[in-house]
């Protein structure tokens, strides 16, 4: 029965992607009080590999893993704790995951009851959006590029919200599997079934979707791509996966089940928090906008940190929609090359495969490679011109290409490998196949009104239409002003940005963010002083599309401390659309945490020593 919850529930997350570590289930299972396990499975490129698996076997689509690895090893324990399960995996066919499960429980002898969340699929409906947008009127809501062939489109989906997985509960489901919906959705569906929350609890929705957010990438939480790694190193194998204990207002603890590997502290929740958000007054999702501006992070204990403060401003109009399509082939390779001038022997190398591709494919009448890429790695090309090393004896150089066609990239891998005899000396590689082309898969995101989907859910067999409540709330408050440093003469000192703050990176589409939280509140005036967009523009210059008005956004977030850094068109298309070594900016903020940083010596020392007093020391 929604509603009945008068204390706290614990949610377990059981999963960060497709392929996260089957040990996640039974590690939280053996969380005393545990009352829900959520996964989150999906991704955009994800949706299209499940979508080419639908079109070879109808009864695929889904992650089969979460059924075989995650479900039925863990099915008897799951009954008799009464823990109840929500997941995405049923990505492009929810209802063939949904079955499995079912011929799964009853083959178990077990009584527990499956529903589902249906609508999200808008593939059948591509053709009636091309056609809408003939006019423009549908064009790519982040680049204005005009919609794609409806013959190449992979996918298409809704991010659907939390409010009908609530409603599978409510009608007696103790597990649901659920379609395309947004990552955090699974947390808070069983927040608002457990508490009651309305459409209109906009600050508890967004405290629910945060919990959601923390949650949704696994062991990012508790110490994984942690800044300070080396604190955790010797346990991050055994890393334990995170755990929100949420209570009816919202509020909610950060922690880990105890003896296992990893960290929760104020950093790591911190650093997943800001961990691939824009605007962050304005996180949008299809239950509330989101203001995390003003959340705070308390260490209550040892792996144990409280959140309060996100808030609700209403819910948005539209869903947004996600088609992935198919934007011709592309193939790379790594090879090593050693010894004296091992950069420009790379590069000679590089060149040479690219003129005798180049000249085949003229020779065979096709049409010139669409976009190559060569990085060395080795030689700090990701840092740009703030690279420190040049002359090196070994650098990795990957070639990568894109094509209209299959062949294409064909004849590139042929002559990559056959111009290896004709190549500067110190060429060599790991042994293996060649490569492979393999389909450009490239992100078309749209809004469409909410009124224009036909959700529903089915428990038990019963279907039921499910409809949107639409509720408006109050606008944000105006982004607070950063604080500037103190204009008093002092002593500077240059220290890398790593020993004030913590970083944190990740993408959307095309897009990457960066979040920079002081260590230190008194830390912050001078990291904002330090990093103005322009400075951060000016270091990922390498990386920017020329000739954008604004490519750098930078946002404030007073409540935590922190800054967050949006970056526009730098992924050079993103995801697998992208030739890039890194095509979703995970190691950002491993570069920006490079740039030096003036702050007073007396600042540094004053918090040495607090430090020192508070380790006991001083």
């Amino acid at each position: 029965m929604t509603g009945t919850k008068t204390g706290a529930i614990t949610i377990g997350g059981a999963s960060g992607y497709w392929g996260d570590a089957a040990l996640a289930t039974p590690q939280l299972l053996a969380v005393e009080g545990l009352d829900y396990l959520v996964y989150d499975y999906l991704a955009e490129v994800t949706m299209s590999i499940m979508a080419r698996a639908r079109a070879a076997d109808p009864e695929q689509g889904y992650a089969a893993d979460f059924v075989s690895a995650a479900m039925a090893p863990n099915l008897q324990r799951i009954a008799a704790c009464g823990v109840k399960v929500i997941a995405n995996a049923g990505g492009v066919n929810p209802r063939a995951c949904a079955e499995a499960l079912r011929k799964l429980i009853a083959d178990q002898g077990l009584d527990l009851v499956v529903g589902t969340v249906l609508g999200d699929d808008l593939l059948p409906r591509v053709q009636e959006l091309a056609d809408r947008s003939g006019g423009g009127a549908i064009r790519e809501m982040f680049s204005g590029e005009p919609f794609p062939d409806p013959e190449r489109v992979a996918s298409a989906n809704t991010y659907l919200g939390a409010f009908p997985i609530a409603e599978c509960l409510r009608r007696g489901a103790d597990i649901v599997i659920t379609g395309r919906c947004v990552d955090s959705a699974v947390t808070l569906g069983a927040c608002i079934h457990a508490f009651g929350w309305q459409p209109q609890d906009f600050d508890r929705l967004a405290q629910g979707s945060l919990a959601g957010h923390i949650l949704e990438c696994g062991t990012q939480a508790t110490g994984g791509n942690y800044t300070d790694w080396e604190t955790v190193a010797d346990t991050l194998a055994s890393a334990g996966y995170p755990l929100a204990t949420v209570s009816a207002d919202g509020a909610f603890e950060v922690g880990k089940p105890a003896g296992t590997g990893g960290t929760v502290t104020v950093g790591t929740v911190a650093e997943q928090m800001l961990y691939e958000i824009g605007d962050p007054q304005a996180y949008l999702l299809p239950d509330v906008c989101c203001d995390f501006s003003t959340v705070t992070l308390e260490q209550t204990a040892v792996d144990r940190v409280r959140v309060t403060g996100a808030r609700g401003h209403g819910a948005p109009e539209n869903y947004k929609v996600s088609l992935t399509w198919a934007d011709g082939f592309r193939a790379g390779h790594i090879w090593t090359m050693v010894g004296r001038d091992a950069r420009r022997k790379a590069e000679v190398f590089a060149e040479g495969v690219f003129a005798r591709t180049r000249a085949l494919l003229r020779e065979q009448g096709l049409p010139d490679l669409s976009e190559t890429s060569v990085e060395i790695s080795g030689v700090e090309s990701h840092f740009g011109a703030a690279a420190a090393v040049s002359d090196v004896r070994e650098v990795d150089i990957k070639i990568a290409v894109k094509h209209a066609s299959p062949r294409g990239v064909g004849l590139f891998l042929k002559e990559m490998t056959g111009i290896a005899l004709a190549a500067p000396p110190g060429l060599c590689s790991f042994a293996g196949a060649r490569a492979k082309p393999s389909p450009v898969v490239r992100l078309f995101s749209l809004l469409l009104p909410k009124a224009e989907l036909a959700l529903s859910v089915e428990v038990a067999g019963a279907p039921a239409t499910f409809v949107e409540a639409q509720v408006s709330g109050p606008a944000p408050q105006a982004p607070a002003q950063l604080p500037l440093p103190p204009h008093a003469d002092t002593v500077l000192v240059e220290v890398p940005l790593e020993q004030l703050a913590f970083g944190r990176s990740g993408d959307k589409g095309d897009k990457a963010n960066i979040g920079v939280i002081a260590r230190r509140p008194e830390y912050l005036p001078w990291i904002a002083a330090a990093l103005t967009e322009a400075r951060v523009a000016a270091f990922f210059a390498h990386f920017l599309r020329p000739g954008q008005a604004q490519p750098v956004q930078r946002f404030y977030l007073p409540g935590s401390h922190a800054l967050n850094f949006l970056l526009h068109d730098v992924l050079a298309g993103g995801g697998i659309a992208s030739l890039r070594t890194d095509p979703q900016g995970k190691g950002y903020a491993q570069l920006l945490l490079t740039v030096p940083v003036p702050v007073p010596a007396a600042l540094l020392q004053a918090a040495s020593c607090a430090c020192k007093k508070q380790q006991g020391t001083a």
